[in-house]
C-alpha cells in the first residue's frame, strides 16, 4: 500500500488548496494505520486510531437504523469540523478545517478526494496481491 503513498499525498495537498480552511488531512486503512497525512497541529497516529473506533461506532448505527455501508461522518466542535469519507472498501479520508470552512464546498471536493485516493489504493493492493508469491 505504501506504494501509493506519494500520489496519495499529493492529492492531500490538492485538497487543502482547494478547500479555503482546511487546516490538515489524513488517509488511514480502517483499522487506523496512517498512509499518508498532510497535518502540522495534530498527532496522525491518534487521528487515525481515534477514526477507526469512530468508524465502528457509525456503521453499527447504519446498520441498525437502516441506512447500509458508512459513507462520511462531519462532527463540529467550537473550533471547527473532523469530517471522515469512505475512501474505498480499504480506506478513510479524514479532513479537519477550521469553523469558517464553507461545509458544501469541503463535502464536495472530500468527496472527490476520496473518489481519487479509492483509486489509488486500490491500485497499490491489487499491484501488491499480484506481487506476492503464490502458495
Amino acid at each position: 500500500m505504501l506504494a501509493a503513498e506519494p500520489e496519495v499525498l499529493d492529492e492531500l495537498r490538492r485538497l487543502r488548496a482547494r478547500v479555503i480552511h482546511v487546516t490538515g488531512a489524513l488517509v488511514a486503512t480502517s483499522d487506523g494505520l496512517v498512509l499518508a497525512h498532510d497535518t502540522a497541529t495534530i498527532e496522525p497516529e491518534g487521528v487515525a486510531a481515534l477514526t477507526a473506533a469512530a468508524l465502528g461506532v457509525t456503521q453499527s448505527l447504519a446498520d441498525a437504523t437502516g441506512r447500509g455501508a458508512f459513507r462520511e461522518l462531519l462532527v463540529r466542535g467550537e473550533e471547527g469540523y473532523v469530517a471522515t469519507y469512505a475512501a474505498g472498501p480499504a480506506a478513510v479520508l479524514t479532513v479537519l478545517a477550521d469553523g469558517r470552512a464553507n461545509v458544501g464546498r469541503l463535502h464536495m471536493e472530500a468527496r472527490r478526494c476520496g473518489a481519487r485516493v479509492a483509486e489509488l489504493v486500490g491500485d497499490a493492493l491489487g499491484k501488491a496481491e499480484q506481487s506476492r508469491p503464490s502458495l
